[in-house]
This record gives C-alpha cells, structure tokens and sequence, in this order.
C-alpha cells in the first residue's frame, strides 16, 4: 500500500538505535526525508548513510542534538524549522524499587521523557497547523496505563504522554493535523536481546528458544509470547504517519502483543 508520503519530512528522536532506529528506516522506505536525531554525531551520520545507501531517492539529514536541553532545542528549530511529522521516540528507563528513586530522579524522567517531546510538539506544532498538514506521534508504553510497578518514574512519564497527545489533540479540531499515541509493549531492542542472550549464556539454545524460556517464566500475561520487533512498530508508525488517518485523533493506541487484559 501507498502511503502517500513521498517527500514529507520527519524527525525522528532517538533514532540511532532501537525503535527510533526502525521507525526513520519505515519512514525512509515509503520515501520520507528523515531527519536523525540522538546526541552523538558519529552515530547519526552512520545511520544517515546507511539510509542513503539503502533509499538513495531520499534526503536523510543529521539532526544532532541534546532534545532535553532547550538551548539545543532551540538551535534543531532554527536548522529545521518546518517538518510534515514529529515522531517523539526518544526517552530513558529503568527498573527502580519506589523507596529510592529521590526527587532529582522524577524531575530527571520528567525532562527528558516529557518535557523535551513537549517543547518539540509545542513548536512544531504552530508550524503544522499554519500548513494544513502535520503528525505528532508520541511513542509510550503499555506501562502507561498497566503499570508493572517496577519502574514507577517511567511509568509516570508515559502516562503523562497519553494525557498531553489528548491535549494537544484537541488544539487541531477542524485540520488535517493529528496527535496520536502508540504503546507498545515488551520490544526486541538491542539492549534486551543481550539482557536474554546473558541470561541464557550457558545453555545451548536458538535465541528463538531462549525468548520463549523468557516469556514464559517473566511475561506469561503476554498473548504474543515473543518480544515485539522494532520494525512492526516502524511499520505502524508509518502507517499513522499517512495522509489517510486523519480520523485518528488523540488516540492511544494499544500494540501491546496482548499484555494489557482489558477490552478497552
């Protein structure tokens, strides 16, 4: 299927690994310039050839900056001022127990997850609107609305996404301008699949094994029983991305593998 983004530009937050990674390449695939973005400018030009090379009739482009720091925010609008899609990928976690995560670690997680995706959709936004066209995706979790209870701080930050997209949702009434959100759930990036390749190391067996021995024992809620891979969400987000979704507005929506037990 078409979907009718040749020549659109996006920018892709964190898009040097991972999620961000998979999603600039979807993106680059139905003819998207994608602008690479992450706080290392070797990283980012080596996936920005790596689109070059892979989708020569684009114009990928490196988009270095700290997002959090809104010094460096400001100087990414002066070089990019004008783009068709936001992707708010970029964002930090890890498995804390509630009684030692101090003030400084919340204000941290609020920066960086919230605030940073906030400043970008503040300012891209006005843009969007004035032409007529524009996608602001957010990219959460399934923890934002089922909590695990083992890293409250991200939690947090991911259900405060849900509300903001709603919000800003509702600033687009009558456009062709949409804000949506995205939850996946337990994905395959890099950083897991060594976490599951460590914890079988010993033990001859196909990372295909090794995944399901996981998912049985930590994540049996899970109706996929596998982790989710970063392309399905590249491919997804793309699909959100599309001139043929402006029905889509505000709206969480769930890619969880079955993770979440309820109906709505």
């Amino acid at each position: 299927m078409d979907m009718g983004l040749n020549n659109k530009t996006a920018l892709v937050t964190g898009s040097t690994k991972g999620i961000g990674k998979a999603i600039a390449f979807e993106l680059a695939r139905e003819g998207v310039n994608v602008l690479i973005n992450g706080r290392s400018n070797e990283e980012i030009e080596r996936i920005v050839q790596e689109i070059k090379l892979e989708f020569p009739a684009t114009s990928p482009q490196n988009a270095t900056a700290d997002i959090v720091d809104s010094k460096k925010r400001e100087a990414l609008f002066k070089k990019y001022p004008n783009i068709d899609i936001l992707v708010n990928n970029m964002g930090i976690y890890e498995i804390m127990q509630y009684e030692d995560i101090e003030d400084e670690v919340w204000e941290k997680y609020f920066r960086t997850n919230v605030l940073a995706a906030n400043g970008l959709s503040k300012f891209y936004l006005q843009s969007m609107l004035r032409n007529e066209f524009g996608r602001i995706i957010f990219i959460a979790s399934e923890e934002a609305m089922m909590p695990s209870g083992q890293m409250p701080q991200y939690c947090m930050t991911k259900s405060m996404l849900l509300s903001l997209s709603k919000t800003l949702s509702k600033l687009t009434r009558g456009t062709e301008v949409t804000v949506n959100t995205i939850m996946p759930g337990p994905t395959l990036s890099e950083n897991v699949q060594q976490i599951i390749e460590g914890m079988y190391s010993n033990e001859e067996m196909s990372f295909s094994d090794k995944e399901k021995a996981f998912m049985t024992t930590n994540l049996p809620q899970s109706e996929l029983q596998r982790f989710i891979k970063p392309i399905e969400i590249g491919r997804l987000t793309t699909f959100l991305s599309s001139p043929y979704i402006a029905a889509f507005k505000g709206s969480p929506i769930r890619m969880d593998g079955g993770m979440v037990p309820t109906i709505y």
